[in-house]
């Protein structure tokens, strides 16, 4: 794998794939062999296996590096403009509250589409990236301005520290991500998103603060649990793009990984905030 990048070039060094050779498919988190095979069963992007990685060229970890950088500069543009352009004064408030609860729908919406897609649409995930920075721009602007000023660059710094952090551990092998890893993790965020939607229901049916998950010490445990499960979802993305270079997947496989790394990154955002925010609070 050859790639410019200083993080990501000692990434399965010795599994170059500037060639179109197959690799054995092996499952997540298992050692990869590194010798041909012709068996497209187990390896969907060998050479003559539809649909074939050689018609627009192989994915490399430049391509990853590229399209992550473009989705989330989109996310961050959008997220400045909105910042600057809706102001969260009284007399504006209430408008740039609801651009930015209709850029959240969108940004969802496209997500879910491409999503369910079986190939990735570029438009769809700048898309994505631009109307989930809009809706990042007006909240962290609403939170600088009346609940905890600063806290939006302490929470970009702290975002930048797990991502810096995680992909450490993973390339020391300190974090290894096989199917055991894979099934927690996705466990544990079935469980987390039960515990939000209950939260949500017992707030709306007059619970006042639903289950205390978004207020107080337990808001900020909760909060943590939230970046410790982005960042394991994180590692499971840098494992999907090892994958993706070592078995020679298409090119435009890179759209899937930055689509993956920049949701993933949006959700540790939004939870370091929350607890910065209420740590902010409690002083």
């Amino acid at each position: 794998m050859r790639t410019s990048n200083p993080i990501f070039s000692r990434w399965g060094a010795a599994r170059d794939m500037g060639r179109t050779d197959a690799y054995v498919r092996q499952p997540v988190g298992a050692p990869i062999s590194g010798r041909p095979t012709d068996d497209h069963a187990s390896n969907p992007y060998a050479p003559g296996a539809p649909p074939s990685a050689q018609a627009g060229g192989v994915v490399t970890m430049d391509d990853v590096v590229v399209r992550t950088a473009s989705t989330l500069g989109t996310a961050a543009l959008t997220a400045v403009l909105s910042w600057l352009l809706l102001p969260v004064d009284e007399a504006n408030l209430g408008r740039s509250y609801g651009i930015a609860v209709g850029a959240a729908l969108v940004a969802f919406v496209l997500s879910l589409i491409q999503t369910f897609r079986r190939s990735p649409a570029p438009a769809l995930i700048l898309g994505y990236a631009a109307f989930e920075g809009v809706f990042l721009g007006v909240l962290s602007s609403t939170i600088s301005t009346y609940v905890a000023p600063g806290v939006v660059v302490q929470a970009v710094l702290g975002t930048f520290a797990v991502a810096a952090g995680v992909l450490i551990a993973y390339r020391l092998r300190w974090i290894r991500v096989n199917q055991r890893f894979t099934g927690f993790v996705g466990a544990a965020a079935t469980g987390f998103v039960i515990l939000l939607v209950t939260d949500a229901l017992f707030s709306l049916f007059g619970a006042g603060h639903g289950l205390g998950l978004h207020s107080g010490a337990l808001g900020i445990v909760f909060g943590i649990a939230g970046i410790a499960l982005g960042a394991a979802f994180l590692a499971i993305d840098f494992r999907q793009v090892e994958d993706a270079v070592s078995y020679g997947a298409p090119r435009e496989e890179a759209w899937l990984a930055a689509f993956g790394i920049t949701l993933t990154l949006v959700w540790i955002y939004l939870e370091v905030l929350r607890v910065l925010t209420l740590l902010n609070s409690d002083n």
